[in-house]
C-alpha cells in the first residue's frame, strides 16, 4: 500500500495559488504570485530537503506537470535529482505530451485508477501544487497525510487548499516546526472520517 502525501504551501487564509512566481497561475486575476518567496530561508530549504530525502514518486495535475517539466529536467542539485529520477504520474482528462522522462498518464476513471495505484507496492506518492487534483483527492478520501507549510500572510482570495466538497475528516499532528521567519511546518496524518462534536455548556 502506497501512502499519498500532499505537500502544500498555504497562506493563513488557506490560499495555495501560485506560491512560487508572479506568472505561475494567473487564474481569476490572482495578483500575488510568488508570495512565499520573502519568507524563504535556509531553515525552510533544509526542511524541504528532509521531506524529499525519502523515496517517492510524484502525482501531479496537468498544469503543475507542465510547469515542472519545463524547468526541472534542465536543473542540477538535490531537488532536481530526486524529481528527475521519480516516476511522474500525471492526471489529465485529455491526452497531453509527456516530455519528462519516466512520466505516466492517468486518465479515464481517475479516482479508480488512483485507488489502484495506492494499492501497489512502491514508494510514497507526493503531490506538489496541483490544486485541482488535490480537490479530487480530498473529495474521494485519497489523502493519507498533509505536509503543510503555513505562511504568515493573508492573501484575501485565490485557489484554496480546502474548497467546497472536501470530505469531512480528522487528522492527528505528527510533526511541527517553525522557521525563523514564522513559517509553520505542520504534518498531519488522516485518522478517520468521523468528526466528533461536543458542547462547552
Amino acid at each position: 500500500m502506497r501512502k499519498l502525501v500532499v505537500l502544500t504551501f498555504i497562506s493563513l487564509d488557506g490560499v495555495m495559488q501560485a506560491p512560487g512566481g508572479p506568472d505561475e497561475d494567473l487564474d481569476g486575476g490572482f495578483q500575488y504570485g510568488g508570495w512565499t518567496v520573502p519568507y524563504w530561508d535556509e531553515f525552510s530549504g533544509e526542511m524541504m530537503s528532509q521531506q524529499m530525502s525519502m523515496p517517492f514518486d510524484l502525482l501531479l495535475g496537468r498544469k503543475t506537470y507542465e510547469i515542472f517539466a519545463s524547468y526541472w529536467p534542465r536543473q542540477e542539485g538535490e531537488i532536481a535529482e530526486v524529481f528527475n529520477k521519480a516516476t511522474k504520474y500525471v492526471v489529465s482528462h485529455n491526452q497531453i505530451p509527456l516530455p519528462w522522462e519516466k512520466s505516466v498518464l492517468i486518465d479515464g476513471d481517475v479516482v479508480e485508477k488512483l485507488r489502484e495505484l495506492k494499492k501497489q507496492d512502491g514508494p510514497m506518492l507526493q503531490v506538489h501544487g496541483s490544486g485541482n487534483l488535490i480537490q479530487t483527492l480530498l473529495q474521494n478520501d485519497l489523502v493519507d497525510e498533509l505536509w503543510l507549510k503555513i505562511f504568515p500572510v493573508n492573501l484575501g482570495g485565490g485557489k484554496r487548499l480546502f474548497a467546497d466538497g472536501t470530505m469531512p475528516a480528522t487528522f492527528e499532528m505528527i510533526e511541527t516546526k517553525v522557521s525563523p521567519k514564522g513559517v509553520i511546518f505542520a504534518n498531519y496524518r488522516r485518522v478517520t472520517n468521523e468528526v466528533k462534536t461536543g458542547s462547552f455548556q
